[in-house]
């Protein structure tokens, strides 16, 4: 604790100092001011987080100096104040600007240590109070972010992210960043994909200094095995800095790409007004994130530019879609191959335009996503897309190539016969044992749909149309509530819950915790499982 010391006789300034042990008391004398102009110039230009002043000095008495302290801001510093005088006035004086407490010359040492330690002690009870409304805060900020994302109209969450991102004037637009290989994301385990989110994300705030952490948000996507960050990009972000969107936006993807050890894309949703249509923007990144994978390859997608089509530059292929549609339903090779080639050379004739090749893959996505749902119309729809998004890319193929969309509709095909197969009881139940069994494992839906031969999009679909909620979601919701039963019934340290639950991360768990149960781990523990958000 950094401590100011002032008082306009030396020998009292050096018998302070040497009152005590300062060291042993966990504090650092970095000033002895002479008078009270001295103390103020000094507190222009350092930080302090205790002042022992004189109260009787000449120019400038020790309340004068603590005034202007307070009135200009100049620190929240803790006061005390020293007085040959036992008047009542002063000390009264003292409580209205804040000081700690008013001490009679001579000083007694044990009471200036017994000070100190009430000080330090306040001062870690500010900063842990700090830390829990942080946590709070962070939490419900995301909660009513996903709200937001989900296209929920609650009024208390759209002023609520107002009040504590502001947005400002202007466009406002979602951004899926996330690698530009997502192969390299598919076999990646639950701690390896937490990995690559993070380095995303602080490369992310070293962009921006520190600055705008609120706008970043991980886990965003509702997707099982979601590998991305998610930003809200303000047009006063780029009007700061006096740039364009696109010069705004080209900067962050240099910057993210130079730092990181993967290449990552940027995915930029739509513009929309204000936070209260910020679903719109989302669900447009999200038909980006499916759709980029036939594109040709580059740093940033606009959906205005790589998903709608200008009118009157582009023809529909449609009777050689529809044929190759039919040969997926059908999971004919043989079709399935020759439709793709009449499809090409029906582009190749017309000149392979992007707004052509745009149309076309469009209305197939579309278009296949609609024969999913055939097979159970409860399918959600996104999860499809999902699916669609995952296999539709692949790096070592160039993108829209014929070999890569040959390859993708063979694969669908399969998927289509998952879909068909009635294998949800079943499987449901082994992947309900396998939690209670091994939660604090590393679960992964890809894992057992492996062990279970159901294709691994399909189980998520399952398993969110029984549940309601996705599989990392409900398995994350079981491990919490393990752990709050470790934290009722044990005094096991928070740590050792955390690792018996599954997480290795504690701080990660206690994030996970206050999202679910509405408070830290240690204050469920403390009021016996009872707490709730506070704005």
């Amino acid at each position: 604790m950094k401590v100011m010391l002032v008082d306009d006789e030396p020998f009292i300034l050096e018998g302070l100092s040497v009152l005590i042990d300062w060291e042993a008391e966990g504090c650092e004398i970095v000033k002895k001011a002479a008078g009270g102009q001295e103390a103020l110039e000094y507190l222009q230009q350092h930080t302090v987080e205790l002042i022992i002043t004189d109260i009787k000095m000449p120019e400038m008495t020790g309340l004068e100096l603590i005034e202007q302290i307070r009135s200009a801001q100049l620190s929240d510093a803790y006061v005390i104040i020293l007085s040959g005088y036992h008047d009542f006035t002063y000390a009264q004086q003292a409580v209205r600007y804040h000081c700690m407490d008013y001490l009679l010359k001579p000083v007694q040492r044990d009471s200036l240590v017994e000070l100190i330690h009430r000080i330090q002690k306040d001062v870690k009870q500010t900063e842990r109070d700090a830390e829990h409304n942080r946590q709070i805060q962070e939490a419900y900020l995301k909660q009513a972010l996903f709200a937001l994302l989900r296209g929920e109209q609650e009024e208390e969450h759209i002023s609520f992210v107002r009040k504590h991102l502001n947005p400002g004037a202007g466009e406002i637009r979602y951004l899926h960043i996330c690698p530009a290989d997502v192969s390299m994301a598919e076999e990646l385990s639950d701690s390896e994909l937490r990995v690559v989110r993070q380095q995303i994300y602080d490369s992310l705030l070293s962009f921006f200094q520190g600055e705008n952490a609120g706008y970043c948000i991980k886990d965003a996507a509702e997707y099982e095995e979601a590998y991305e960050i998610g930003f809200i990009y303000c047009q006063h972000m780029a009007d700061n800095r006096k740039m364009s969107l696109n010069h705004f936006l080209n900067r962050m993807s240099d910057h993210l790409n130079h730092e990181l050890p993967f290449p990552v894309i940027l995915l930029v949703g739509k513009a929309v007004d204000n936070m209260a249509r910020l679903s719109r923007s989302y669900s447009t990144a999200c038909i980006l994130r499916s759709f980029h994978g036939f594109r040709a390859e580059k740093s940033i997608y606009y959906y205005e530019e790589d998903v709608q089509i200008r009118k009157g530059t582009a023809v529909l292929c449609k009777q050689s879609l529809d044929r190759l549609i039919s040969a997926v339903a059908q999971n004919d090779t043989s079709l399935i191959n020759s439709s793709i080639d009449d499809l090409f050379q029906e582009m190749e004739q017309m000149g392979m335009e992007r707004d052509l090749v745009s149309m076309n893959t469009n209305y197939l996505l579309f278009q296949l996503i609609h024969l999913a749902v055939e097979q159970d119309e409860t399918i959600n729809q996104e999860e499809v897309m999902s699916y669609i998004s995952e296999k539709a890319f692949d790096s070592t193929i160039t993108r829209g190539s014929r070999a890569h969309l040959r390859r993708f509709s063979n694969e669908y095909a399969e998927y289509l016969i998952q879909l068909r197969k009635n294998v949800s009881r079943g499987v449901l139940l082994e992947v309900e044992r396998e939690i209670r069994e091994r939660f604090a494992e590393n679960l992964t839906l890809r894992e057992l749909s492996k062990k279970y031969y159901v294709n691994s999009s399909y189980l998520g679909q399952l398993f969110r149309k029984k549940y309601g909620q996705s599989f990392k979601d409900y398995l994350s919701a079981y491990r919490i509530n393990e752990a709050a039963q470790q934290l009722l019934k044990t005094d096991k340290k928070i740590s050792l819950i955390a690792e018996e639950a599954g997480y290795r991360d504690t701080d990660y768990f206690i994030s996970k915790f206050i999202e679910q149960k509405g408070c830290t781990p240690s204050k469920y523990r403390k009021n016996n499982g009872e707490c709730g958000f506070a704005e």
